[in-house]
């Protein structure tokens, strides 16, 4: 935030007649002394007006979400959004219609929560209208206004009350936040999946996210659409698991942890949720992978499925593992995936052929047969034994 480049275009706008602020997540998390991902401003000028000032100066700009108010400013080859000031003047639980204003106070009272509604000028000057940097001091996630009001404005603040608990709260979460998020959870199926994932993925991601699952479930706010992600004990172990061997995993893994170990039921909820092929996939191997380490982490079994899933799916499991088992000892199994080679299947189609075997699907298949056979003797035997597996299964054929 005190980067040349920014000073550039917050000066260019001061130059043009308007002002420019941080705001938002950025200023939070400086003030809280943690990194700052994306950097926002609002602006009291219209985003027209400001995309001519930038131009003027010299600053590429790019209308990304200008039917919105906000534009892109590019400085040193990364993008700045730029919101103009704005307040609602109709709502339907999803989008808002908005008019611009030059009133920061009228902006700041349209966001969801006290502490995101703190803006930095550029000299540094904090601008704080309604007490967000006391709550944010007491981990205190406090809508601003009246609960209800603000979620029935947009009904995924319900969901952002939780997350922001998991990421910035201590103790007892807001009384009236928390009540109004139970009398409205009802509304939620009438988000689209993908902002409801959006925002489970961001609340899992918190360094313990355990809490406010707890509160999401007492409150019936899961059960609109994660009814069955109720396994509350096996994600407290894998948290535990991940802070014993120091490892940090994914959403994704967590939520494995809070589903049945079923993979028909886990399938049926990655496609109820609209999540990615990559996502679907990690989450349906790992409903199964634990099991296949046949309940302990002999290093045969837990080879074979580094061989077979990959170093990180593998680890993921052994975690999983863990956490339904909580005596199991990972150490032997993360030094293996440590120094893991993956070994090098050594027959090839050709080999095949030479035996005869004439060419179509069944030299697939015999190569398929053989390298399960190959995995399952622990990737020990060499080309010459294989040749001799082949031939052995042939005369017995």
């Amino acid at each position: 935030m005190r980067n040349e480049g920014l000073r550039r275009l917050m000066n260019a706008i001061k130059t043009g007649g308007g002002e420019a602020r941080f705001v938002g997540g950025c200023v939070r998390d400086a003030l809280l002394g943690r990194a700052v991902g994306d950097v926002d401003f609002a602006c009291n000028l219209s985003p027209a007006k400001t995309a001519e000032i930038l131009t003027k100066a010299g600053l590429k700009v790019v209308p990304t979400g200008i039917d919105h108010g906000t534009i892109t400013a590019v400085v040193e080859h990364k993008g700045y959004e730029i919101t103009a000031l704005r307040r609602d003047v109709e709502t339907d639980g999803r989008h808002a219609k908005v008019v611009y204003t030059d009133d920061w106070q009228e902006d700041a009272a349209r966001r969801d929560f006290t502490f995101n509604a703190l803006y930095v000028d550029a000299d540094g000057k904090i601008y704080d209208y309604f007490d967000g940097r006391a709550d944010l001091a007491e981990g205190h996630v406090r809508f601003i206004g009246k609960a209800q009001a603000r979620i029935k404005e947009d009904v995924l603040r319900i969901l952002r009350f939780f997350r922001f608990h998991a990421w910035f709260g201590r103790g007892d979460p807001d009384g009236d936040g928390l009540a109004a998020c139970h009398e409205l959870a009802g509304l939620i199926p009438g988000l689209s999946v993908e902002r409801i994932w959006r925002e489970i993925s961001k609340l899992l991601a918190a360094e313990n996210p355990l809490p406010s699952w707890k509160l999401m479930k007492e409150q019936g706010v899961l059960e609109p659409f994660l009814a069955e992600a109720d396994h509350l004990n096996r994600l407290e172990a894998l948290l535990i698991a991940e802070q014993k061997y120091d490892i940090a995993t994914s959403s994704l893994v967590r939520l494995a942890a809070l589903l049945p170990k079923d993979v028909t039921s886990v399938t049926t909820l990655t496609q109820r949720l609209k999540l990615s092929n990559r996502e679907a996939e990690k989450v349906q191997e790992l409903a199964g992978l634990p099991d296949r380490l046949h309940g302990r982490l002999d290093p045969v079994p837990f080879r074979r499925a580094l061989y077979e899933y990959g170093e990180e799916p593998a680890r993921d499991a052994a975690l999983l593992l863990a956490a339904d088992e909580p005596g199991v000892d990972l150490e032997p199994a993360l030094a293996e995936v440590a120094v893991w080679e993956r070994p090098i299947f050594p027959l090839q189609g050709q080999d095949i052929l030479k035996l005869g075997v004439p060419a179509g699907p069944e030299v697939g298949n015999i190569l398929r047969a053989l390298e399960e056979w190959w995995a399952g003797q622990d990737f020990r035997p060499g080309k010459a034994e294989c040749l001799g597996e082949i031939a052995r299964r042939r005369n017995h054929a």
